[in-house]
């Protein structure tokens, strides 16, 4: 069994994987980085992975970056957890490779432009008012679609839990705590409800809450906004 060590910080889509590895149910560690004081730019960090983020999971001191490639490699090293639907067939297995990729690619950066706006315009007040309106108005467009998907099925591939839902979790309470209007999404909502009742989120979240607590008596806690 490999020796797993996830790098995370509360609020993050470092949630999802830690989300995917309570669900397979091996033992793990997580370690905190503060993201308010930059660690994620220190030498040491930077070292393991160039690319400054989390999350970052090392598999017996070797890293993998990137949630698309580490819900992957979790999928293909633990099957029986079923973290994504069993195929045989190559065009299926990429099809779920392109929905890991939407939600990395597509979903997750307009998050950025509503958790995040001075990551586009280093002008905080012109980042709020010009940078998370657009962002919102494309995130509803985006909902509006999911939204739709869940009309067939409780989960994204109809009854069956993946990692799929735990991005979709990930990202519909990561807006929701800043505002995002999501009265309009009914489908979207019930999801969350369903996913907040699954056991391996409520260790998952247990996890983060543990973290957030460190980093308020650090001082170095940022909260959503």
């Amino acid at each position: 069994m490999p020796d797993l060590l996830l790098f995370v910080a509360p609020n993050t889509c470092a949630r999802v994987p830690t989300i995917a590895l309570e669900e397979i149910g091996v033992p793990f560690e997580t370690e905190l980085v503060r993201i308010a004081i930059n660690q994620q730019g220190s030498p040491e960090f930077l070292k393991m992975n160039p690319k400054g983020k989390v999350p970052t999971l090392l598999i017996d001191g070797v890293p993998l970056t990137e949630n698309v490639a580490i819900l992957s490699w979790l999928n293909a090293t633990y099957p029986e957890a079923n973290l994504l639907p069993k195929t045989d067939n190559t065009l299926d297995a990429l099809a779920q490779t392109a929905d890991l990729a939407f939600f990395a690619g597509t979903v997750h950066p307009t998050v950025t432009r509503i958790a995040m706006p001075v990551k586009f315009i280093a002008d905080k007040a012109l980042s709020f008012e010009i940078v998370r309106p657009v962002g919102i108005e494309d995130m509803h467009k985006i909902m509006k679609m999911i939204d739709a998907r869940l009309k067939n099925g409780q989960w994204w591939y109809g009854d069956s839990w993946s990692v799929l839902d735990g991005y979709l979790y990930w990202v519909w309470g990561r807006i929701t705590a800043i505002g995002y209007p999501g009265e309009g999404f009914p489908n979207i909502q019930r999801h969350f409800e369903l996913s907040n009742a699954r056991p391996a989120i409520q260790r998952a979240m247990a996890r983060e809450a543990v973290n957030v607590e460190i980093l308020k008596a650090d001082g170095h806690y940022m909260a959503p906004r």
